[in-house]
């Protein structure tokens, strides 16, 4: 057995191992260590580390920003994965486009969370865009991606973002005025984490659903939607919309720092048409820059499902109350307190 040393546990505390292959750096050490995320309890993912840049707890939750030698930065919240340099943008490029080119012309978007600023950097990237008002509630993430997040610098310094530190489920109570979009960019439902109320059928039918306008789209992320994955929380984050909006439509794509397929729900109460020639039409009339992921077919194949995950959507029951919620595996902090 070789010397106790330290490892950085799947819950953001660090815990001593007396295994010598095991290893964690504090965050001035430089190479030779691992991050472990638990994906269950019997299952781990494990990423090779250059350095720890940051790693803390602020009011809400437990916050890593990790430097990788396979996805570079990685932002890890509550022990899960939030999203890494390499492949952010399949996940960012879902969550934004498709909801802002079925829209006739989006002007005003709500982003729910999204503190390190990459689904705010692709909403502006649209030319009609008048206003993005992001909405995260802990100042402690949004600062420290601000401060080492490169990429999303033009976009915190775009005079079109509003950024406001609150809860958006306040915030939007207390707001007036209506969105063409909004956007729900939040971590994934954990026990004792800040978010799951804003997965809620109550929130969506009470608070959300009436700030969108006349032609107005809600899309979210759903969690993990693979084949063993889906039951988890988004065949139910699905069922819940679904008792708000009259037209609901799923995708999903894979992202391989997230070692599994991912889900979108996007809904509306004006009906949907997705067709890839006009929606690559779109993309070329509307959007400045080139998009790395998304183009009309790939967002059309993306809504196929396979037969398993079809299923489930088809027979799910659960509605999210806050009575009732659904987790995935993990714990936020108010749960250890």
């Amino acid at each position: 057995m070789g010397e106790a040393v330290e490892f950085f546990h799947s819950n953001g505390f660090s815990k001593v191992y007396d295994e010598a292959h095991l290893r964690i750096p504090s965050e001035d050490t430089q190479s030779g260590a691992w991050f472990e995320e638990e994906i269950d309890v019997d299952l781990k993912w494990s990423f090779a580390l250059n350095r720890v840049l940051h790693k803390g707890t602020s009011e809400y939750q437990d916050i890593a920003l990790l430097d990788t030698k396979r996805f570079g930065k990685v932002l890890v919240i509550d022990g899960k994965m939030q999203s890494a340099e390499v492949d952010e943008f399949i996940y960012h490029e879902c969550l934004i486009h498709p909801a802002l080119l079925c829209h006739p012309n989006p002007r005003t978007v709500f982003i729910m969370g999204g503190g390190e600023g990459s689904a705010a950097r692709e909403a502006l990237k649209h030319r009609s865009i008048e206003k993005v008002v992001m909405c995260d509630i802990d100042r402690e993430v949004v600062d420290f991606c601000r401060r080492y997040l490169t990429a999303n610098k033009e976009a915190f310094a775009d005079k079109k973002l509003n950024l406001v530190i609150n809860d958006a489920k306040v915030e939007l109570e207390e707001r007036k005025e209506k969105f063409d979009i909004i956007v729900g960019d939040l971590a994934d439902p954990v026990e004792g984490g800040p978010c799951y109320q804003l997965y809620t059928k109550s929130f969506y039918e009470q608070i959300l659903k009436p700030r969108l306008g006349s032609n107005g789209i809600f899309v979210t992320q759903a969690g993990p939607a693979g084949v063993f994955t889906h039951k988890e929380v988004f065949s139910s984050i699905y069922n819940t919309i679904k008792q708000v909006f009259k037209y609901v439509i799923v995708y999903t794509a894979h992202v391989p720092s997230f070692a599994d397929t991912w889900g979108w729900v996007m809904a509306s109460d004006q009906p949907f048409l997705v067709d890839a020639e006009k929606m690559d039409k779109t993309i070329e009339e509307r959007i400045d820059g080139e998009l790395q992921y998304l183009n009309g077919a790939s967002l059309l194949s993306s809504t196929i499902l396979n037969k398993s995950v079809s299923q489930t959507l088809k027979n799910e029951t659960h509605v999210y109350t806050e009575d009732d919620a659904r987790f995935i595996h993990g714990h936020g902090v108010a749960y250890r307190l």
